[in-house]
């Protein structure tokens, strides 16, 4: 008997306590019972990789992000907007299926999102503390702006940004991602676990970043590598397409990548 909906939800969502209030939904296609015929797993649901999923002849998406624009599925602001229309009338007259794995995604342990990109980046052997919002990688001695480097050909993405002194010496690293960048989250790494560097997808470029401006400035051996947010968790969306064809070997799972959102010039 071929999978539904609802049972590629349920292999989701295993082993995780229910979440109250969870931005976990479906969208799209609403009947769970639905047979899946294919899955595309990706970190955005664009306009271009919802067609790419069409294309493949897929009926169910589980993507990362939400396709409209918030984080939670809150459309009261996009009343009368033409993109979100056309999108809306694309998912609904495709009958394409959309599952946001969010929460329950990162509540796995490990979280795939994380060694997604730990595995990316070639760290996974050298974590030494993994944290509910973090993991501590230790590397060999290398200048803040050669991990920059690194970080930019493993990931295969065009720029990365850094501040602080390019050239101090980073050996002890905390690895953040998607928008756990912020103050509370990264701050706290450089005194009580004695990071040398940050690495974080994004976050208010009002608090770690001028943090870590101002430690420059007084002299303190501190960086921040901020790689994007989808440069960071998209890897961990090719392991849960990985995780799946594990457990529905009968059907075709795609990883859909999706282009950078920003060019820089």
């Amino acid at each position: 008997m071929r999978a539904t909906i609802q049972d590629v939800i349920d292999e989701l969502r295993s082993g995780v306590a229910p979440i109250d209030n969870s931005v976990d939904v479906l969208i799209g296609a609403s009947d769970p019972d639905t047979p899946v015929t294919g899955i595309a797993t990706m970190f955005m649901p664009t306009q271009q990789a919802i067609e790419h999923a069409l294309s493949l002849g897929v009926n169910l998406i589980v993507a990362h992000e939400n396709p409209y624009f918030s984080h939670r599925t809150d459309v009261s602001l996009l009343a009368g907007d033409p993109v979100y229309a056309a999108k809306k009338r694309l998912i609904q007259q495709s009958g394409i299926a959309i599952y946001r794995h969010h929460d329950y995604c990162h509540r796995v342990q490990p979280d795939p999102i994380m060694t997604g990109l730990l595995h990316s980046l070639g760290w996974e052997t050298n974590v030494e503390e993994m944290l509910p919002t973090a993991a501590v990688v230790t590397v060999p001695d290398m200048p803040a702006s050669k991990v920059a480097e690194h970080a930019k050909s493993r990931l295969s993405i065009p720029y990365v940004r850094l501040t602080g002194d390019p050239d101090m010496t980073v050996r002890r690293i905390g690895l953040l991602v998607g928008f756990r960048g912020s103050g509370a989250n990264a701050i706290p790494l450089f005194k009580e676990r004695a990071v040398d560097m940050v690495i974080a997808g994004e976050g208010f470029e009002w608090e770690t970043p001028e943090y870590v401006r101002d430690a420059a400035k007084q002299g303190l051996a501190r960086a921040l590598l901020m790689l994007g947010h989808a440069e960071s968790e998209e890897p961990g969306m090719r392991v849960v397409a990985q995780q799946l064809r594990l457990k529905f070997p009968e059907l075709p799972v795609h990883f859909i990548p999706v282009e950078p959102v920003f060019q820089v010039y």
